[in-house]
């Protein structure tokens, strides 16, 4: 019973001792403020690579982890009120035509994206018209990496599903001039 007691003592003994505070560690980073950037740009693409390096605009930074999706404006079609509505796809998107599949694709980097135009070795990329290769206009969406794990559920293959998500709007929209 002494032992349990003199245990017991030095537990608190020891659990009230308290010692100079130590030097402050090294400050952090600045937190990313989380919020969803997007922008525009129209692209013209020519052989041999049929590609684009495609420069982030200053005013939006990419850190790790963040995802980059990048639509192509697909299509206008009619909308409910009479005018028409931009159809937008996410990339990769597949082709297919007489000639062959052929892919706008895209990769990324925390300062820019490459989109090309890809496809099997049977594609004969000659053939492709002005309408596939000239004016095609593209939308870059940069969601913050704690929006996605606020959102797990989002279907990013649907742009106006991410863009209301994100609360961007088309007045959010960056144009970039090529």
């Amino acid at each position: 019973m002494k032992k349990v007691i003199l245990l017991l003592a030095l537990a608190v003994g020891f659990a009230s001792c308290e010692g100079d505070q130590g030097p402050p560690g090294p400050p952090g980073l600045d937190g990313v403020d989380g919020i969803a950037q997007s922008f525009e740009i129209t692209l013209n693409f020519s052989a041999p690579d049929y590609s684009n390096l495609v420069v982030y605009p200053n005013n939006i930074e990419v850190i790790e982890g963040d995802m980059t999706l990048v639509y192509l404006l697909f299509d206008e079609i009619p909308g409910n009120n009479g005018g028409t509505v931009d159809l937008w796809r996410l990339l990769p998107q597949t082709l297919y035509s007489d000639f062959g599949e052929y892919q706008y694709n895209f990769d990324f980097t925390t300062g820019d994206a490459t989109i090309f135009i890809d496809g099997p070795l049977s594609t004969d990329f000659n053939l492709l018209t002005p309408a596939d290769l000239n004016d095609q206009t593209f939308r870059i969406v940069i969601l913050p990496v704690d929006f996605i794990a606020q959102n797990p559920g989002i279907d990013i293959a649907n742009y106006d599903a991410v863009m209301n998500a994100a609360n961007l709007d088309s007045a959010d929209i960056i144009e970039i001039q090529n």
